[in-house]
């Protein structure tokens, strides 16, 4: 009886779920080349974000003491260099992690699995591969699925109880993500805590400053009664704050949603845009360095319920990505909301 009840437990052992496995760190030290790709470099605001990606990424570099310093190439935009190039190129000279923004949708895949056959791990970080393949993990900044409670969230935070008219100013009508979070945002709406709001409209700015500068007024034009005009893309944002400020309407409607810091800070001390949200992409290079360095030092497996500490932002579990059919994710944190008490220490970072 007792060693078949032994029996049963070593088999109760073996089915526990992988969420089980324990918790690691990498070991500091380790000789690892890694390769740092946004979708693009370049001076526009976006190739910015990159660039913070891999300052964070380089203090994760530094933290670890990995003595081969990182490489960050992109392919130039517009420019005749893709980041299939890129991947094979670095792959014939040599490479174990590449950690990289997907602007390429599936088309990568053959490049990261002849990387993979090299022992290359592959990280994607910001967009992820669609299909999973070629892939070992995907660091996403938030759950982009949870957009849309964020944008209720806002404008609950704003209009309270009472609610009001509000309006929704989107980047282009084929955003998929615009998609999904003014989706998500319609959804959320149906809770009775939001019996009061009513979106009235939703306009589109075609992801051009002049042109959201230009739907903003015609919003608060067209809605007399209109409160809120929720804004989830960092661009249209900063021009629709900026539209409402130029007319002295910041009593009148207020402008929130997704804006980068450093930009919509005058707007959120001014009372123009009071609250807003985002993610931090230095936070997210950080993140995305552990987890390729961890893999490439066989640290750390790419299979659900691994887990593993990177540094100052702690600990993470690998599951299952809800959104794709095939494919492993970690989410480093639930959307950051910004207001006069803190923007400004976000801004400076």
């Amino acid at each position: 009886m007792r060693k078949t009840l032994f029996a049963m437990i070593g088999l109760a052992l073996l089915a526990l779920p992988t969420a089980a496995l324990a918790q690691v760190t990498a070991t500091p030290g380790k000789s690892v080349r890694v390769l740092v790709m946004p979708k693009y470099v370049g001076t526009d605001r976006f190739a910015k974000f990159f660039i913070e990606a891999d300052l964070g990424a380089e203090q994760a570099a530094k933290e670890l003491q990995n003595p081969i310093p990182l490489q960050f190439i992109g392919p130039v935009r517009g420019g005749a260099a893709t980041q299939a190039s890129i991947i094979t190129d670095v792959t014939a000279h040599g490479i174990d992690a590449i950690m990289m923004s997907n602007g390429s949708v599936n088309n990568i895949v053959p490049a990261l699995k002849a990387a993979q056959a090299k022992g290359a791990k592959v990280v994607t970080f910001d967009f992820s591969v669609p299909s999973g393949e070629g892939e070992d993990l995907y660091v996403g900044q938030v759950d982009f699925m949870a957009g849309g409670k964020a944008m209720a969230d806002l404008a609950y935070k704003i209009l309270g109880a009472e609610g009001g008219e509000v309006a929704v100013l989107s980047t282009t009508p084929q955003s998929g993500i615009g998609k999904i979070w003014v989706g998500g945002f319609q959804e959320a709406m149906k809770d009775p805590k939001y019996a009061t709001f009513k979106q009235v409209d939703i306009a589109y700015g075609n992801d051009d400053f002049d042109e959201s500068y230009k739907q903003t007024l015609a919003l608060v034009g067209k809605h007399p009664d209109l409160k809120l005009i929720l804004v989830p893309a960092s661009l249209p944002i900063t021009a629709a704050a900026k539209a409402i400020q130029d007319k002295g309407l910041c009593d009148k409607v207020k402008i929130s949603g997704f804006g980068v810091p450093s930009e919509m800070q005058p707007y959120v001390h001014n009372g123009c845009s009071p609250v807003i949200a985002l993610w931090s992409f230095y936070d997210l290079g950080y993140v995305a360095y552990y987890a390729a360095y961890s893999l490439a030092t066989n640290a750390i497996k790419a299979e659900e319920g691994q887990q593993f500490t990177a540094g100052r932002m702690g600990s993470y579990t690998i599951a299952k990505d809800p959104t794709r059919p095939k494919g492993l994710r970690i989410i480093i944190a639930p959307w950051a909301f910004y207001d006069s008490s803190n923007i400004d220490a976000r801004a400076a970072q």
